[in-house]
């Protein structure tokens, strides 16, 4: 049997158990797909180290890894996939004769939804809420998407900086700016997309205040459950194009799914298992 799983926090609900059981049985393979919810479980955030050890001793073949754990993780992996090395935080971990290698797939999987989402977007200025791990992954995705200036807000400054430089490294001088997330104004981007937990079914207050969101405004969401969040539903009653988290989650596990079972996914197949949940 193949094992794997999910780790994080408040991840009861995740739809991911589904999205891989029900892939792998259709591939006619025997994987079992568990939840490792901090939360639930009554664990510390310290207490990672001790369940990446028992996951590789168990034979595990990889795992996901969401909030808060996306970056916190990568001090104990034994190495980095280009993916990981390039966002700066890890969604995914193969477990191969005892070594865990982490990649990220959270980058191709929204640059991927934004493509099909919302095509033709103007991508001039985007306001971006939140810098952690996901919020890695899509700054770079937004900027390898034609974005010319990249605004980054964040409740922690110094993360939003820290970010906001490594992108500059990466992709040019000039196109990353930080602003403060207490004082926000969106009266000159093209678009604004929430990379925080905010919009959760554990935390369902939109990310941005409602009279930030304008009209002409398209709207991103990366949380997927709910599929419209507080945040959409304000957009979507505007008028503005919105987009959901569900095209970023479905595109990032069949590549996830295909780096730890070694097996590629079917993107359509699990796009249906997912509408079905």
């Amino acid at each position: 049997m193949l094992r794997s799983g999910l780790i994080g926090r408040a991840i009861a609900k995740s739809r991911s158990p589904l999205l891989h059981e029900q892939e792998a049985r259709a591939q006619g393979l025997d994987l079992s797909y568990r939840l490792f919810d901090f939360d639930e479980l009554g664990l510390a955030d310290g207490d990672l180290a001790n369940l990446l050890v028992r996951l590789r001793d168990e034979g595990f073949c990889g795992v996901n890894v969401t909030y808060p754990f996306k970056q916190a993780i990568i001090p104990l992996l034994d190495e980095l996939a280009e993916s990981a090395a390039l966002v700066g935080a890890v969604n995914t971990i193969a477990i191969r004769d005892g070594r865990l290698t982490g990649h990220n797939t959270d980058m191709e999987g929204f640059r991927d939804s934004v493509r099909e989402g919302l095509p033709g977007a103007p991508m001039g200025r985007v306001l971006q809420l939140g810098t952690g791990g996901a919020g890695a992954a899509v700054g770079c995705a937004l900027l390898s998407l034609g974005v010319e200036r990249l605004i980054l807000a964040d409740v922690d400054p110094a993360r939003a900086q820290a970010l906001a430089e490594a992108l500059e490294a990466l992709f040019g001088a000039g196109r990353v700016a930080v602003q403060d997330s207490a004082a926000l104004s969106t009266d000159a981007v093209d678009g604004i997309v929430n990379a925080t937990p905010m919009g959760m079914a554990a935390n369902p207050q939109s990310a941005i205040a409602p009279e930030l969101i304008l009209p002409r405004h398209w709207v991103a969401d990366i949380v997927y459950f709910p599929l419209e969040t507080e945040m959409l539903r304000l957009a979507r009653a505007k008028g503005c194009r919105v987009l959901n988290g569900s095209g970023m989650v479905i595109a990032q596990a069949a590549k996830a799914f295909e780096i730890m079972t070694c097996h590629p996914a079917d993107v359509a197949r699990m796009r249906a298992s997912f509408a079905t949940a």
